[in-house]
């Protein structure tokens, strides 16, 4: 909104306001975004959770987890509703209003959010354990997934809507048979030349898995304090250089990336995320005052899944997002071994202490901020091995 302005005023007075031309830099825009992001959270976090608190939405615990978090209860929850207020009204300002891409970043962002609202409120407000059921959850999460699929299966390989639709008009005449030209190719990272065609099925699939899985494993992840936002925050970050990077013509070609007209756009997403999920930590930090949710978890994991699609680093997002996956694949794997084992024997056995893997490790010794610092540690390295693949190819 904000560059649309400076343009128009520019245009009116284009000696007085010749300055305004530093708006049309992606990089101080970006800055400003992360900026107003942080200053919204910073600002509105305490009024949002003195509402929380005051509409008695706390956090219940269960009984047949880690002793130590009993206290807990009670604590204000959903307090993803500040981290998308952040995203939302920085984004809103500072990013070009005709880049399609962050649209469909906010509306998987949101969509998945309002899904994390009303499991939340159901399970707080409504007291009920079960908040919404698995099938509908995932009904909804598939719904907006796919659609978000659909779209960027043509979108990542043309330059506008208009070019998007004769690429799927091109599909549908040639009987659905039509390959995807090469920035839709899944790139392995670090090595110069090799990329997979995935057809536009294939695409689909793929990207439906990304979005939805990368939502799900921030929801797992989410539940110790600080231990998902600064993940979030990380990786979020570097896939805003990824962004920055395919976007440009001039470095894609350098780096050899695909060069995606519009991807660049993204940082400003990325950047808004940074600040709004920096803000949020001051208030999630140990002892936190108020915790995430679903309604945070699950929009911020959708939104890094698009992100990674967009910019082709689906491969990226896993190395970097490595904790991610890992709490996601402890859960699959306690839950399969259990199940596995009482049709076998009778008596379901556990891989694990107890699952997502942060409650593994509190049960074996360490205690919150050990884990969560250490989960911090690990991230950051996991996203300069995945930054150093720009350049290690």
């Amino acid at each position: 909104m904000l560059l649309s302005l400076s343009q128009w005023l520019q245009s009116l007075y284009p000696e007085q306001l010749g300055f305004l031309r530093v708006f049309q830099y992606l990089t101080f825009r970006a800055v400003l975004a992360a900026l107003t992001a942080l200053l919204i959270g910073l600002a509105f976090g305490p009024w949002v959770i003195n509402r929380l608190a005051e509409m008695k939405i706390g956090q219940p615990i269960r009984e047949y987890g880690v002793q130590a978090h009993i206290a807990k209860s009670g604590t204000p929850t959903m307090g993803g509703v500040l981290v998308l207020i952040g995203i939302g009204v920085a984004t809103l300002l500072w990013f070009d209003w005709s880049n399609r891409f962050v649209w469909i970043v906010m509306l998987v962002t949101f969509g998945f959010g309002a899904i994390g609202w009303v499991d939340d409120w159901r399970k707080v407000v409504h007291k009920n354990p079960e908040g919404m059921r698995s099938r509908e959850k995932y009904l909804w999460q598939s719904l907006i997934g796919l659609v978000a699929a659909f779209y960027l299966c043509f979108a990542v390989s043309e330059s506008s809507n208009l070019r998007v639709f004769q690429l799927f008009m091109r599909w549908v005449q040639s009987g659905f048979s039509t390959p995807l030209p090469p920035n839709a190719d899944l790139l392995v990272p670090f090595f110069k030349s090799i990329s997979y065609p995935l057809g536009v099925w294939g695409f689909i699939i793929l990207t439906y898995l990304v979005i939805v899985g990368a939502s799900n494993a921030v929801n797992l992840t989410d539940g110790l304090d600080g231990l998902a936002i600064m993940p979030v925050v990380l990786v979020g970050s570097a896939l805003g250089v990824f962004a920055y990077v395919v976007g440009s013509s001039v470095y894609s070609k350098y780096l050899l990336f695909p060069h995606i007209p519009g991807a660049g756009e993204l940082l400003i997403f990325c950047a808004a995320m940074a600040g709004a999920g920096l803000a949020f930590l001051w208030f999630n930090a140990h002892p936190a005052q108020v915790f995430m949710g679903d309604v945070g978890a699950l929009s911020l994991g959708g939104a890094l899944g698009t992100i990674a699609v967009i910019t082709r680093q689906e491969i990226v997002l896993a190395i970097m997002g490595g904790i991610f996956v890992v709490e996601a694949l402890s859960v699959i794997l306690q839950v399969g071994w259990f199940k596995w084992t009482r049709r076998q024997t009778g008596t379901g056995l556990r891989l694990f202490k107890m699952a997502p893997l942060h409650h593994h490790f509190e049960k074996s010794g360490w205690n919150e901020t050990q884990v969560v610092i250490r989960f911090w540690i690990i991230t950051m390295l996991l996203c300069l091995v995945g930054l150093a693949s720009l350049k290690l190819r």
